[in-house]
């Protein structure tokens, strides 16, 4: 397991830390892969019945790491993002998620895949992808509709605009908003309270409100077709050296 992935068990929870603070949890490829097979060992292990994810240091997650987009090996089927897509549109256990600070992209789109969201007032939301050149991921551009409705999603996906955690919890991203410090306490809370939950039941509820996985599979492979295609293009590397020079001169 990479460091830059933290997992932590207690009371059949198991908790999935994002720890690359110094670059505010942007993913990497190498931290797909840890993710992607720490949920599937939280999935095979019988004492865990619920994994909740958060982020260290200042923000939850700032997105990919762009520079492993630009320089890395093609994107494809094989690739460790379509992994930790795949096992989180197939997760079985209840998943929960503590936000907080900057929270874009894929920190986002995530959230979609979980069951409970607990995010602190600090919280500032956005997905990005078409400013960036790209597309979005994670089923986001069939998940998102559904759950805020058509015109509020395009404003969100087409705009990338950012909104706080008082947003969120309207739109019903997340379900509570709470202080910072109370953040964890309260994640922490509700998971261990999911656990105590009889464990076959809650399983069987949560897979009646999810409903039939295949169609976000298959929206998975649908936006990853198109985000391969548009990371080959002009749009994608104009926008990545913008964003880059733009970060240099802050």
């Amino acid at each position: 397991m990479s460091d830059q992935i933290l997992m932590s068990r207690a009371a059949g929870v198991c908790e999935v830390r994002l720890n690359r603070p110094e670059k505010r949890n942007a993913i990497t490829f190498a931290m797909y892969e840890a993710l992607y097979r720490g949920l599937r060992e939280a999935q095979e292990d019988a004492a865990v019945r619920v994994v909740l994810l958060a982020g260290e240091g200042a923000g939850f997650c700032a997105g990919n790491d762009l520079n492993d987009f630009l320089t890395g090996p093609p994107f494809s089927a094989e690739h460790p993002v379509m992994g930790f897509l795949h096992t989180l549109a197939t997760f079985e256990k209840p998943l929960l998620a503590a936000v907080h600070g900057q929270t874009v992209g894929i920190g986002v789109t995530l959230l979609l895949h979980c069951d409970l969201v607990v995010a602190a007032r600090s919280a500032q939301l956005s997905m990005p992808f078409v400013a960036l050149g790209l597309v979005p991921e994670a089923a986001s551009s069939l998940l998102l509709p559904r759950l805020v409705g058509q015109q509020r999603a395009a404003e969100l996906l087409l705009l990338g605009k950012l909104f706080d955690a008082a947003t969120a919890e309207r739109l019903g991203l997340v379900n509570r908003v709470v202080e910072e410090a109370a953040l964890l306490t309260e994640a922490r809370a509700l998971a261990r309270a999911l656990a105590q939950q009889p464990n076959g039941a809650l399983l069987a509820t949560r897979r009646l409100l999810r409903g039939d996985p295949e169609q976000v599979r298959a929206r998975i492979e649908a936006e990853a077709r198109i985000f391969a295609a548009q990371l080959q293009s002009e749009e994608f590397r104009a926008a990545v050296r913008a964003f880059l020079a733009k970060g240099r001169a802050g």
